[in-house]
């Protein structure tokens, strides 16, 4: 909110409140309350990164003699933070785990995956170690748009938070994870921005930036560190890193590769199915010792002159480290840029120009016209949009698959039917070695129907670094999905309230607020402090009308609810309608439903008898109550429910609106559907 906004504020609530002092004066006695709160407080630090490498003789280009300024918080502020948070007692692991149903094993967090379990061991094996709580930290890093106002020097966010955490809480849009650092991107003319010296320099400042900065975590990785729990018990803690979370650029990037080469296996570049071993350090270690650098980027793929930053620190191998981004490199890259354009490519090959418009004109419309749905994403113009998001090419997913039916071969559909069938496979949140042999079924068929686009499409074949990642994905993974969430809150909306002018510093000073005044939540929230509220409810008349994006409005289909949490909630519109018929012969009339007042009586007698030996449908109507009053239609309901996911709340709260009319706003009818579940015992729909 803007400093003039907060003095507004200030002046209203002093004239709504007569004789009751303000909470503040004015937006400076607003940022001195949250800048004194104790709780929270990382403070931000800095330091300065220059080339100090030889320099050519003559005019010595700018970007070797620039200072670049790297700013970053502690890692063990951040990370203490978060394990003490009183939000998460219920929902971090203590230890290692296996979760067995029926026989089989279970894996729905990162606690229960076989990595986590293995570092576990290692750490056991010391007896200096043994028996500490294993702490890993999950790391991402994403280019951010508003490093273009900085000037020269650019910079890109980087996430971490405690790998102990259920994904309930990473998705929940809450402090399970935070901005630890604005990288620093060097800039240059186009000049010497293809130059090797160049290229490395901005490589290396990458992994020297994220060593200096992880580097407190090190001495803590080998010596247990006594640290302070969200149930409020203190445990020996021993600190590792965990999972990175990176699109295929950064992958590259991260472990030192070529581009189009495979981070995690080691295979010729044209050639990613044939028969390879995983990549590590050590394996990387042992052609460098024979080999010169041009050979170990021709032959292998690797970047000789390049060290990875995971080589500083115990038990960390970043090829290990790696997850398969779903968003990036399955959703957006395997489906929308691969099968989606390639199903394009093949209609127009097939067909003449004329004819292969046509045909896609006939999807697009088919995209078009599909009914409006909660939480369903229009295409008003079908896919005719330059630049898609995530959210786009998710939603795409859910109406692209018959929208193509009839208009290309079997083997093509199919195809389209095995990407779509394995994200949502992987989505589960809990995932059981059933659903693993389904996971690699899925796969298989994948490989095997996309052979239908060998001959007319790809002639060179699938070695494709995206599709190939789903060989390597680990279950209801941890993807960018969860940093681009954060990266609004912490880069976008603070960067529009920003001058313009240096606006990162401004940026720093906003997460360091924000971060402030959700760790007091949380404590004032533990303390029992937030109940109730600190002013009296104003006279009705002085409150101000719902804004636009107010739940309550039936304009608004679906949203995130901050309010409080609960496991369901359905509440009809406040006004009915007017016109409709309300007593219940009559509506029957209306509805076309002659047996409505019987199915209203039979409704009735299985509510006021739930545990009676027969259910209202077949017992006789006499024992059924009566029913004789008005019945008041009404258009649609609004369901709230608990689902914490990205599109929800803080709370996990969401909503969504059920609609059935005949004319939505002085347009066509709007009839939604709805999921009714007849025996929740039984598995799918």
């Amino acid at each position: 909110m803007a400093g003039k906004c907060v003095d507004r504020l200030a002046q209203l609530l002093a004239t709504l409140y007569e004789g009751i002092d303000p909470p503040f004066a004015d937006h400076n006695d607003l940022y001195s309350t949250i800048d004194a709160i104790q709780q929270g407080d990382v403070p931000w630090q800095s330091l300065s990164v220059t080339y100090t490498g030889p320099l050519p003789d003559g005019e010595v280009p700018a970007w070797m003699t620039e200072k670049y300024e790297v700013w970053f918080q502690s890692p063990l502020g951040i990370f203490e933070r978060q394990l003490a948070n009183p939000d998460f007692k219920d929902e971090i692991d203590w230890a290692p785990k296996r979760i067995f149903k029926d026989g089989k094993r279970q894996y729905v967090d990162l606690f229960p995956e076989n990595w986590v379990w293995e570092q576990a061991d290692k750490i056991a094996e010391d007896e200096n170690t043994h028996g500490a709580m294993f702490v890993p930290s999950v790391l991402g890093s994403d280019k951010t748009p508003v490093s273009v106002g900085t000037g020269n020097t650019e910079f890109y966010s980087f996430y971490s938070g405690v790998g102990n955490l259920v994904n309930v809480a990473w998705r929940a849009h809450r402090e399970g994870i935070s901005v630890m650092a604005f990288l620093s991107i060097p800039k240059t003319t186009r000049e010497h921005s293809g130059s090797t010296a160049f290229r490395k320099f901005r490589r290396q400042l990458f992994h020297s930036s994220l060593h200096k900065i992880l580097s407190p975590l090190k001495p803590h990785m080998t010596v247990p560190r006594v640290t302070r729990c969200a149930d409020g018990h203190f445990r020996r803690v021993i600190y590792g890193l965990g999972p990175y979370i990176a699109d295929y650029p950064e992958q590259a990037l991260l472990t030192s590769i070529v581009q189009n080469w495979r981070p995690r296996r080691l295979a010729p570049m044209n050639d990613f199915d044939s028969p390879s071993v995983s990549r590590s350090h050590e394996h990387t270690d042992a052609p460098m010792e024979g080999c010169t650098l041009k050979e170990l980027w021709d032959d292998f793929g690797i970047v000789g002159d390049l060290i990875p930053f995971t080589t500083h620190f115990p038990r960390a191998d970043i090829h290990e480290l790696i997850s398969m981004d779903l968003l990036h490199e399955v959703i957006k890259g395997t489906f929308k840029d691969h099968i989606v354009d390639w199903v394009e490519a093949y209609i127009r090959a097939k067909h003449e120009k004329a004819e292969a418009d046509r045909i896609l004109a006939d999807i697009d419309h088919r995209i078009a016209v599909t009914p409006l749905f909660p939480g369903l994403r229009h295409f008003h113009v079908g896919r005719g949009y330059k630049q898609w998001t995530g959210n786009d090419s998710k939603g795409l997913m859910r109406v692209y698959l018959p929208e193509i039916a009839g208009h290309v071969p079997p083997d093509v559909v199919q195809t389209v039917a095995d990407i779509i069938e394995f994200c949502y496979l992987i989505w589960c949140s809990v995932i059981d070695e059933d659903t693993l042999d389904a996971i690699d079924a899925t796969v298989d068929k994948f490989h095997l129907h996309r052979e239908g686009f060998c001959a007319t499409i790809r002639p060179e074949g699938f070695s494709l670094p995206c599709q190939h990642s789903i060989l390597f994905g680990a279950p209801n993974s941890l993807c960018s999905s969860i940093t681009e969430s954060k990266h609004i809150k912490a880069v976008k909306r603070p960067y529009r309230h920003t001058n313009h002018n240096k606006p990162l510093s401004q940026i720093l000073l906003v997460n360091q607020r924000l971060d402030k005044l959700a760790a007091a939540r949380v404590d004032f929230t533990a303390r029992g402090m937030m109940e109730g509220s600190l002013f009296p409810l104003p006279p009705l008349c002085a409150l101000p009308s719902p804004p636009p994006d107010n739940p309550d409005d039936d304009r608004i289909d679906s949203g995130a609810i901050d309010g409080p949490t609960c496991q369901s909630e359905v509440k009809l519109t406040k006004t009915y309608v007017h016109r409709g018929p309300c007593d219940v012969h009559e509506l029957a009339l209306y509805m076309d439903q002659p047996r409505l007042h019987e199915l209203i009586r039979r409704f009735l007698f299985d509510q006021l008898n739930p545990d009676a030996p027969l259910p209202g449908a077949k017992i006789q109507l006499d024992q059924c109550p009566a029913f004789a009053e008005c019945v008041y239609l009404h258009n649609s309901a609004r369901a709230v429910f608990y689902a914490p996911s990205d599109v929800s709340g803080v709370g996990g709260m969401h909503h969504e609106r059920i609609r059935a009319t005949k004319s939505w706003y002085c347009g066509p009818a709007r009839y939604d559907c709805v999921f009714l579940e007849h025996d929740n015992v039984l598995a799918g729909f």
